[in-house]
């Protein structure tokens, strides 16, 4: 429910946030009407995408019987629209053609990814390791790798390549959008790689292991601590996913030897690298591709530095009512 009225003090400051509070509630809400039960019934492909779109038809319906009196953008400053744009100024079919590549990525990935579909779970390589551990007196270890090509993100990419056939983009634009991409991302990409070959060596080496037994020395106080190693991972890597992949395992045996609820700590983790997005190095230099802020993403680190921090002390204190309301 926070982080709403924050980006609209951000955006137009205190007297934009005061003057448009129905659109922090209202957005909250709605996402979550749309995030909570896709994640809890459909999987983890789509909660965040499903959640923006419902708070955007939430939003449009607030929008259609209330307004802010006076229209506040960056810095605080009063906006006058140059052309008034009405729903009359676009036919069904650009509205349409607007919501297409949305539309499709969410019928395929809820098709392609959901309960019933058997695709993500099948398996076109399967590699196993077995050592002796000194860790575990002699137990027999396994290291197993998995390569299963018919994940969430083939399923985006299927989606993508069916939103090209039917915008009809030829092939100098399909060169253009990939080599824009790869000109964008190819340092991310290198990033993943390594980011989950490390996570890899960190967790079937011991590592994770090890570490956790140490954190559990620190007690109950780890929960302060909990979000904070999420927020570090994200700054690192850029990803949720990779910062998940890291300390995901860390933070699950933590959990279990200090007898917290199962899914506090690694939720601690995952919300804690979102907190961490908005000062990661790789998230920035995306974010800004299409701004006056290219080779500046530093200034917009600065800028977002301190209410990353204080989203992170509200997300320590979710934390602990979390554990004293969930304990056993």
């Amino acid at each position: 429910m926070l982080p709403p009225w924050i980006l609209l003090y951000l955006v137009s400051g205190k007297k934009g946030m005061l003057g448009a509070w129905p659109l922090a509630i209202v957005g909250s809400l709605g996402y979550i009407a749309g995030q909570l039960p896709v994640g809890l019934y459909l999987g983890p492909y789509l909660p965040d995408v499903v959640g923006a779109i419902v708070c955007f038809g939430c939003l449009l319906v607030l929008l259609m019987v209330w307004r802010p009196a006076e229209m506040l953008g960056y810095g605080g400053l009063p906006v006058v629209p140059s052309a008034k744009v009405t729903a009359d100024a676009l036919s069904g079919r650009d509205v349409f053609q607007a919501w297409l590549p949305i539309l499709v990525l969410v019928a395929v990935v809820v098709a392609w990814t959901g309960p019933w579909s058997s695709l993500p779970g099948m398996i076109a390589l399967h590699l196993q390791v077995s050592a002796a551990s000194s860790i575990t007196q002699g137990a027999t270890i396994a290291a197993v790798f998995n390569w299963t090509p018919f994940v969430g993100g083939t399923a985006i990419l299927v989606s993508w390549s069916i939103v090209a056939l039917l915008l009809r983009v030829n092939g100098s634009q399909l060169a253009g959008i990939w080599r824009k991409t790869w000109e964008q991302m190819w340092g991310a990409l290198l990033v993943g790689v390594f980011i989950f070959g490390l996570a890899y060596v960190y967790n079937y080496s011991g590592m994770a292991a090890s570490l956790a037994s140490a954190f559990s020395k620190i007690g109950v106080a780890f929960i302060l601590l909990s979000p904070v190693l999420g927020w570090i991972g994200v700054a690192l890597s850029g990803s949720n996913t990779s910062t998940n992949a890291m300390f995901g395992k860390l933070q699950a045996l933590v959990g279990q030897i200090l007898g917290f609820p199962p899914l506090l700590l690694p939720t601690l983790n995952s919300v804690g690298a979102e907190i961490g997005k908005p000062v990661a190095p790789q998230t920035a230099s995306v974010g800004v591709s299409t701004t006056k802020f290219v080779r500046n993403e530093g200034a917009v680190i600065r800028h977002n530095m301190g209410w990353t921090l204080i989203l992170l002390l509200y997300l320590m204190l979710i934390g602990v009512a979390g554990y004293w309301f969930f304990r056993p």
